[in-house]
């Protein structure tokens, strides 16, 4: 049991899941759960208690039982004690002031980060304010490679994302053009199938792989279909490039998916033994997003935050290329309007980067909730001020197929305009090489005559 006074009133939180659900910045998710403090003085409360906490504790009291939970497992399993030591005496509250010091740096965070745990991380970000949360992930570089590489500081890459309704190759071929010629695409060409089955997805992957292999493109490949998809394309040598799945951060959300720790594994051996990376063999992809175990009925009392940052634990043992949270596209019942999607968006970014995360972010947002594009330019900027690896490039920032509204290509032109951003190396001398960026990455016109223009014709 944990006790606060916030002004005259004492304030009383049975456990510690409930102290971290009260603690947490207001969103619509949590209040749909009943997991919300009842008032901001409750709120504020909530929060000094916490960052009067131990650390320790965490090692103590677990939010969803060891028995029952084999991400509770995983987390405990992997735990660091050594590197633990070297923070062991702080409150949470110690811990953020030590984060934001000029001290440290990179190389520190490196060392103790064996030792976290994402309730931990979560547990910090809760009393953070948004510019702590920039400035702390705007320290830390995650960087991963497959046929490129990403995450350098200095760079700022793109999942192009040319979804089509109907899966037509044309349709999608045409988009992929489009989005390559305003530089987007260095994290991957990655696509929802609109039908999620073998000989439809091995169509769009062999259709991948030979744009990609005709015109010497260094990037990657993903269609997004489901795990148990995936590996059967392996086993038919279709040429997969990064293996995809979402994943939650309790054992009930990942069942929901049909998907569990052991088939992660079998997918991550699968990828291993394939070898089609050329620079490095990080090649598993995972989104995530707040809300994903409350709409599964599978949060366990936690909060939607925290269960977010557990997944992450899952992501960091299978040493992927890419991790984005798809923050807004659950919906308002989640996260309610631009502030809220804002507000998640950082504590996912700061949270996926202090657990050794390639972090991106889909600035996205469903058409009824209370968002608009201008949200969505503030929290672009924002990411581009935390060191965000990647963002979503969609045609003309309307997905046709997921009917979502995302970032378009020329955002992510903008954002390496604005804070003098590149994209990947081994992109940016492709495009250079093509006579479509200069040598001060400003985009240039295509030829028209230009072989990939022909390709629609073939």
């Amino acid at each position: 049991m944990y006790r606060s006074t916030s002004g005259h009133i004492n304030y009383t939180f049975k456990d510690l899941k409930t102290l971290m659900a009260k603690a947490t910045p207001f969103r619509s998710g949590d209040a749909l759960a009943g997991l919300v403090a009842d008032s901001h003085q409750e709120r504020v409360a909530a929060q000094i208690c916490l960052a009067n906490l131990p650390l320790s504790v965490f090692l103590q009291e677990m939010l969803i039982p060891y028995e029952t939970d084999e991400i509770t497992q995983l987390i405990f399993d992997t735990h660091d004690q050594k590197s633990f030591s070297q923070i062991s005496s702080f409150t949470v509250g110690e811990f953020r002031d030590w984060l934001l010091s000029e001290q440290t740096d990179q190389a520190v965070i490196d060392m103790i980060r064996p030792g976290l745990t994402p309730e931990m991380i979560a547990a910090v970000s809760k009393i953070m304010r948004n510019q702590d949360l920039i400035l702390v992930a705007s320290k830390i570089e995650i960087v991963t490679r497959f046929r490129n590489t990403i995450g350098l500081k200095g760079r700022f890459s793109t999942r192009l994302q040319p979804n089509h309704p109907t899966d037509d190759l044309k349709g999608i071929a045409a988009s992929i053009i489009d989005g390559l010629f305003y530089g987007n695409g260095d994290a991957v060409i990655g696509i929802n199938p609109a039908k999620d089955d073998i000989q439809n997805t091995a169509a769009i992957l062999n259709m991948l792989n030979e744009l990609i292999s005709r015109f010497s493109i260094p990037t990657q490949s993903s269609v997004l279909c489901h795990l148990t998809t995936t590996l059967q394309l392996i086993e038919k040598k279709a040429p997969v490039d990064l293996i995809f799945q979402s994943i939650g951060g309790t054992q009930k959300t990942n069942d929901s998916f049909g998907i569990n720790l052991k088939m992660l594994q079998e997918a991550y051996d699968a990828g291993l033994s394939i070898q089609r990376g050329t620079v490095g063999q990080n090649f598993m992809y995972f989104e995530t997003g707040q809300g994903s175990s409350l709409s599964a009925n599978a949060h366990s009392g936690v909060d939607q935050q925290t269960c977010e940052a557990r997944a992450y634990a899952v992501a960091r043992k299978f040493n992927p290329m890419l991790v984005n949270s798809v923050v807004g596209f659950i919906g308002p019942e989640y996260l309610y309007d631009g502030k809220q999607i804002t507000r998640a968006a950082l504590e996912d970014h700061f949270c996926g980067k202090m657990m050794g995360l390639p972090m991106g972010m889909d600035i996205c947002y469903t058409n009824h909730a209370e968002a608009d594009a201008n949200d969505m330019d503030n929290l672009l900027v924002l990411m581009g001020a935390a060191g965000c690896n990647f963002i979503m490039g969609v045609p003309g920032t309307d997905d046709i197929m997921l009917n979502y509204q995302s970032t378009s290509f020329h955002d992510a032109m903008f954002v390496r305009k604005m804070f003098h951003l590149k994209p990947a190396p081994e992109f940016e001398n492709w495009l250079m090489d093509n006579g479509w960026m200069d040598e001060k990455g400003i985009m240039q016109l295509p030829n028209t005559a230009h072989p990939m223009l022909q390709y629609l014709q073939s």
